[in-house]
């Protein structure tokens, strides 16, 4: 176990594993016990560092509105400590902080790889779009106004039942996954509070050039593929990926083939770096 104090907060990080640098940015609710599944895959040929962004589980959590450039920050603080440029992998909300640090600070970055962020506002205008995601907005603002009224049990499993797996689920996840979704439930809806959580300046991320991973699973909502559709087109450098029955946590739900995915991308970099 190791901390690092970084722009104000102190931060919990694990380092394992050989060879080149890689970071791996979790999303919200959990924290970097959600890529235990695929560290053992990485760690073979990969010096993987897993940290719990701030205001999750091991981490301090500062008082005051939050916002996502404060993790971008964050995230860069740690990659310049690990050694920059870095390989950097991240899911849902980390994937949002990813690209936003791509955009401002594209020199950290050896290689990029996220999985469906939930970056709403770059797909905005599409009648059909905006239609699901205000349908799928409804339980979400339930889930927020729960945790905000104090209720951050109720809200998590309002959260794990009626927006993530469906009926039943909480009762089936471990204990300590559950504690982890209350402990963490404060700082989901700080995140959403951050007038600036679904967007990303599209212009500046175009100017990181370097190879990137955008993955989209074939059972999740259709918001997500328009958004990693649009990344691709923006990102100069992009790949674009379909992970067939797949949703939106694979190194949750299918972890071997998400890290074989994720290595052969970062082998892919490899040839290009030689070429």
């Amino acid at each position: 176990m190791a901390r690092a104090q970084v722009n104000g907060v102190e931060l919990f990080y694990e380092i394992q594993g050989d060879g080149e640098p890689l970071v791996l940015v979790h999303g919200s609710w959990t924290d970097h016990h959600s890529w235990h599944a695929v560290l053992p895959h990485l760690t073979r040929t990969h010096r993987v560092l897993v940290y719990d962004r701030r205001g999750h589980s091991l981490s301090e959590r500062p008082p005051g509105q939050g916002t996502r450039t404060q993790d971008e920050d964050d995230l860069a603080a740690l990659i310049e400590m690990l050694g920059a440029p870095v390989h950097v992998a991240a899911s849902s909300f980390g994937a949002s902080v990813a690209l936003g640090l791509a955009a401002r600070r594209p020199e950290l970055l050896r290689s990029l790889a996220v999985h469906e962020p939930p970056l709403t506002a770059v797909v905005a205008g599409d009648p059909e779009l905006d239609r699901l995601m205000r349908d799928a907005q409804a339980p979400i603002d339930a889930v927020m106004a729960d945790v905000r009224a104090g209720d951050s049990e109720g809200g998590a499993r309002r959260f794990v039942e009626e927006v993530v797996f469906g009926p039943g689920a909480w009762d089936g996840m471990p204990d300590a996954a559950r504690r982890t979704f209350v402990t963490n439930a404060p700082t989901a809806a700080d995140e959403q509070g951050d007038p600036d959580w679904d967007t990303v300046d599209l212009a500046r991320l175009a100017g990181y050039t370097g190879p990137a991973m955008l993955s989209k699973g074939t059972d999740s909502p259709a918001w997500f593929g328009a958004i990693v559709d649009r990344l691709a087109q923006v990102l100069p450098g992009a790949q674009a990926r379909t992970l067939r029955g797949e949703g939106h946590v694979p190194h949750l739900t299918a972890p071997q083939r998400y890290a074989d995915n994720l290595l052969a991308f970062l082998a892919s970099t490899a040839s290009t770096d030689r070429s």
